[in-house]
């Protein structure tokens, strides 16, 4: 018994991880070369998670032609980056690019965000090291860098509805009561609207703070999917879905499926071979704040090669983004922020975003957070953060999270019921596996109804009950926090890479080059 004895006392209800009594792995390379995944009774498995990246995986970078090109002035250059960025934010898109903006190598003022919102732009540096570009951000608190698309969903035609009794977590394909007015090619939006029947099952019915009630998910939660085939009333999706649908839990009609139209949305985007550097200050996390790059209305986009110094916040990807690589991008903070509300260097609030080679320094922080109702897959690979911060989930029902080799030898990862933190951020991570991983700690937890693993990986497996405002303790009506699946911990497992696996089998091995690159 890997607890002490006196947790056991104080917490009688606290249910340790659940070690699998079958000796067949959850993931496991079968005698054909193919992988092999166990389910669990409903059919639920680990989610394919290769459709995380750029173009949804296995697609290289783009370089981009350079079309503009702007020195350092000594002064505020702001203004002269922007009329570049515009420049050829007016020029035609050829084969889905205008062109990259290229800072010559020194230090760029920059005392207001620097804004890109038409597609096929880059903004390129000429390197993070010495002898490359800086952006030092001055004047008041504010954004390096923003892509901003105006993203707006527009419903088509009348709502359909998934009949199937379960729909498992990892599924491609959904059964409807009439799909005959959708068509392959066609975006669609999948709607799980929030009952009092699955709010009481997650335990998340009663949660209250400063004498108020908290709301944990709101009214719904929903993912973008393409249909791939329809066969009779069957839909083949383009991504697997990263959450279960239990129609025991749902609106008696189940949940919904609409046909929608989405514009505004810009995509072949970039930001490249930069390094930001923010006032290095002592700050509470309620002060303004330097955020290096904010990312929204975008798809099909990327940032690498990405130093930052000292920014509060790093790089914040929206809930309507999707398809986007961030690789070797690194954060080093010299000060701490002193309050309870941490700040995050990496915020993956859309979905098929894969953060690649990255690593932050730096104490008392998320290095990874997801966002509220974050639909994935998302993942994080080949990663180190140094320091005793956490990548940590962040709040309200996130699903389908993956973190694959990646390192944070003084810090944590968790996947865990934040209870009544923040506002109510409750369980925040279903169907999440850490992978050959290694921390000093680790909270795995399994939600009601779902499942998380940590799997080859090294880490000491810490117990926790929901937290209780003002308390840290079990809630008193019995609603108890089982343990997620812990296969092989301390041990690496094959594949030695589950993402690089799966990207592999559905690509082919020429598709991992595009993680070298």
């Amino acid at each position: 018994m890997r607890a002490h004895w006196l947790a056991f006392f104080l917490f009688p209800a606290l249910v340790p991880p659940a070690r699998a009594a079958s000796k067949q792995p959850w993931v496991s390379i079968g005698p054909s070369g193919k992988l092999v995944y166990r389910t669990l009774p409903h059919g639920d498995r680990i989610v394919d998670f290769s459709y995380a990246g750029y173009m949804g995986g296995g697609v290289p970078l783009p370089h981009v032609p350079v079309a503009r090109t702007v020195s350092p002035s000594g002064a505020d250059d702001t203004a002269a980056i922007q009329h570049a960025i515009d420049e050829v934010s007016a020029m035609p898109l050829v084969h889905g690019f205008r062109g990259a903006v290229l800072l010559t190598p020194g230090i760029f003022q920059c005392s207001g965000t620097l804004t890109i919102s038409a597609s096929g732009v880059v903004l390129r540096g000429s390197g993070v090291m010495q002898s490359g570009t800086t952006i030092q951000m001055t004047g008041k608190p504010h954004v390096a860098i923003a892509i901003s698309g105006q993203q707006k969903v527009q419903v088509l035609g009348s709502p359909a509805h998934i009949t199937d009794s379960y729909v498992p977590s990892g599924s491609q394909s959904i059964t409807l009561d009439n799909a005959s007015s959708f068509a392959p090619g066609d975006t669609i939006r999948i709607t799980r609207y929030t009952t009092p029947q699955w709010l009481h099952f997650m335990g998340m019915d009663n949660m209250v703070r400063d004498g108020k009630a908290e709301t944990w998910v709101g009214n719904y939660i929903s993912t973008i999917r393409t249909v791939t085939a329809r066969q009779g009333n069957v839909l083949t999706l383009d991504v697997p879905l990263t959450d279960s649908y239990d129609r025991k839990y749902l609106p008696p009609e189940g949940a919904e499926v609409v046909k929608v139209a989405i514009t505004g949305r810009i995509e072949q985007d970039g930001v490249e071979s930069l390094h930001i550097v923010a006032p290095a200050r002592d700050v509470a996390f309620d002060d303004p704040l330097f955020r290096a790059i904010s990312l929204s209305g975008l798809r099909d986009a990327w940032i690498r090669d990405l130093m930052s110094d000292d920014t509060t916040e790093g790089i914040d990807a929206a809930k309507d983004t999707a398809r986007i690589t961030i690789q070797d991008a690194v954060f080093h903070h010299s000060t701490t922020v002193t309050s309870s509300a941490k700040p995050s260097d990496f915020l993956a609030g859309g979905t098929q975003l894969l953060l690649l080679r990255c690593g932050s320094i730096g104490n008392d922080l998320f290095y990874v957070i997801t966002g509220a109702r974050n639909q994935g897959p998302n993942v994080v690979l080949d990663s180190v953060f140094l320091g005793d911060g956490r990548i940590q989930p962040h709040q309200r029902w996130a699903t389908g999270f993956l973190v694959d080799n990646t390192r944070v030898p003084q810090g944590g990862i968790d996947l865990k019921n934040r209870g009544e933190m923040g506002s109510g951020h409750g369980w925040t991570m279903g169907w999440g596996v850490v992978w050959n991983s290694a921390a000093s700690s680790l909270v795995i937890q399994n939600p009601p109804g779902a499942a998380n693993w940590s799997i080859g990986t090294k880490g000491e497996e810490q117990y926790e009950p929901m937290w209780i405002a003002g308390q840290h303790h079990r809630r008193d009506d019995g609603f108890d926090l089982p343990g997620g699946f812990i296969e092989s911990p301390g041990h690496p497992v094959q594949p030695a890479s589950l993402y690089r696996a799966q990207l592999a089998e559905r690509l082919g091995p020429n598709a991992l080059k595009a993680l070298d690159q």
